[in-house]
């Protein structure tokens, strides 16, 4: 019995010409692309297939995790997927060694399904295409490539065909009247079919090409999951970290403002709505996954937000910790029940809210706030108290409260939009009645030399926040003006785009430090 027997599937079966045109349009298919893959990735400046491996949440992630972080490793798997798929999907079209081509297909695309398996709970990182619970287009793409291990080599139109037929001929002279009739010869009829991947070739070249010149050729499947433009091979060093209380926390913490659609955009009315559609549940985890890799190790996140972070921590085995914001609207009361819900979903250390800072300051109940730190502290996590207003922390410290640091807005008032000094009125950021109509949402610090001047006095760890005003500042310069006047930590929103950009303006602002005078509390 021939081996073709044996495999099941008869070079006589594949005379039928519907099925043999069949399995030919699959083979030029997927040829087609799997090429394009591998020129797309040749032709992407600084391709690689880091962001994919290393977001892999599928079967035995360890190891891709290994291919990812290892740059020895990392250069030979983007030398053999780049080339592998080129070189697998340019036999596939021309038909030349089918069976190998297609045995190494099987073996990059199986890869490729095990590090991005299409499973509950593995999608929310890499965008892959065609996800249909367990099958997606790369599961498809590889059963395909099974048939062809089954087909006769030179069964159909191709390189191989020609091959078979050219040593065919050569073994039989043209008088031996004992050659098998199904003997391919080769004329020039024939010779043009089997080079039928040529046609194909151009056709793709041609298209390629067109479609480089109008815009950035693209692959989205297999391994081109892209995190960021700016990549993590692109970071200046280590984020450097401080402490509050055992815990350590680094300079630069997640805000997560932008992530939960919170924005204070001036007249630009749709902000909060544009913000809440780029930032998507991936694009969350896109984020966090990002910052934490970049070195950036607290999201500070309101109760609302903790629900998504614990699924993204608990996918990811994530040790991001979280600075919880605490709020008490409309009655105190409600503190106790938020700081309940954020120990729930473990909360790493808690805090009250700015808001509720400066209400309850102004009330004169400074007895609210020191209960919730105390409360707070009986769950055993540390506890802050958030503030606008600089009266906050002055009368905190008035009263004998003892919080284990505080969150402050801070950033200077040198820019065009800031609410001219006269019109400044204190408290008026939770009450822009006091200001008489003058109050714009355009300044988060009325009083920043003020600040300066106070915090100088406080011996706690000052995290300060709204340091860029809400976008008024670059942060090369928002960024030095918090360091140099005494801030500890800084809380800075980001989209996924900033991230490395921050974190490295953070690494030199913090590395190049000259006139600083308040001593680091942290």
């Amino acid at each position: 019995m021939s081996e073709m027997n044996r495999a099941g599937l008869t070079e006589q079966a594949l005379t039928w010409k519907p099925m043999a045109a069949v399995l030919l349009c699959l083979r030029i298919v997927i040829g087609w692309q799997l090429l394009y893959e591998g020129l797309a990735k040749l032709l992407t400046p600084d391709w690689t297939a880091a962001p994919y491996l290393l977001l892999s949440r599928g079967f035995f992630p360890g190891f891709f995790h290994w291919l990812g972080s290892s740059p020895g490793m990392l250069r030979a798997v983007d030398f053999l997927n780049t080339w592998g798929l080129t070189l697998i999907g340019l036999a596939l079209i021309l038909g030349v060694v089918t069976r190998f081509a297609s045995a190494c297909g099987i073996v990059l695309l199986a890869l490729y399904y095990l590090a991005q398996p299409p499973l509950i709970r593995t999608n929310y990182w890499a965008p892959v295409e065609g996800h249909y619970m367990v099958v997606n287009k790369t599961l498809v793409e590889l059963v395909v490539l099974v048939v062809f291990l089954f087909v006769p080599a030179g069964a159909l139109w191709g390189l191989d065909r020609l091959w078979r037929g050219w040593k065919s001929q050569k073994k039989a002279a043209p008088q031996d009247a004992s050659a098998p009739p199904d003997t391919v010869i080769l004329t020039r009829r024939r010779t043009l079919e089997n080079l039928i991947g040529a046609p194909v070739l151009a056709v793709l070249g041609y298209a390629a090409d067109r479609k480089y010149n109008w815009e950035k050729v693209h692959a989205i499947t297999g391994a081109t999951v892209k995190l960021q433009d700016l990549s993590l091979k692109d970071l200046k060093g280590e984020l450097p970290q401080g402490t509050i209380g055992k815990l350590k926390i680094s300079r630069l913490i997640l805000g997560g403002n932008l992530i939960g659609g919170y924005s204070h955009s001036r007249d630009l009315i749709y902000g909060p709505q544009l913000f809440k559609a780029y930032n998507t549940d991936r694009k969350v985890f896109e984020t966090l996954e990002l910052a934490e890799r970049a070195g950036i190790n607290t999201f500070c996140a309101d109760p609302k937000e903790m629900p998504l972070f614990t699924k993204y921590r608990e996918l990811n085995s994530s040790k991001m910790q979280t600075l919880v914001q605490i709020w008490g609207q409309p009655k105190p009361a409600d503190m106790k029940e938020v700081i309940d819900k954020a120990i729930d979903y473990g909360g790493t250390t808690l805090y009250i809210r700015g808001v509720e800072g400066d209400i309850f300051t102004r009330a004169g109940q400074l007895d609210v706030l020191g209960n919730a730190l105390d409360y707070i502290k009986k769950q055993g996590v540390p506890a802050g108290i958030g503030a606008h207003s600089i009266e906050v922390p002055i009368q905190c410290e008035k009263a004998g409260l003892n919080p284990d640091y505080y969150v402050k807005t801070f950033h200077s008032d040198k820019y065009w939009s800031a609410t001219p000094l006269k019109d400044r009125v204190e408290f008026s950021i939770i009450d822009p009645k006091l200001a008489q109509g003058r109050w714009n949402d355009n300044m988060f610090d009325l009083f920043p030399e003020k600040t300066i001047e106070v915090m100088a006095t406080i011996k706690k760890p000052w995290i300060a926040f709204k340091v860029l005003a809400a976008g008024a500042f670059h942060p090369k310069d928002g960024f030095r003006y918090a360091f140099e006047n005494g801030a500890d930590f800084i809380n800075v929103g980001m989209f996924d785009f900033q991230v490395v950009e921050d974190v490295n303006i953070a690494i030199d602002v913090l590395s190049s430090l000259k006139n600083r005078t308040r001593p680091w509390y942290s």
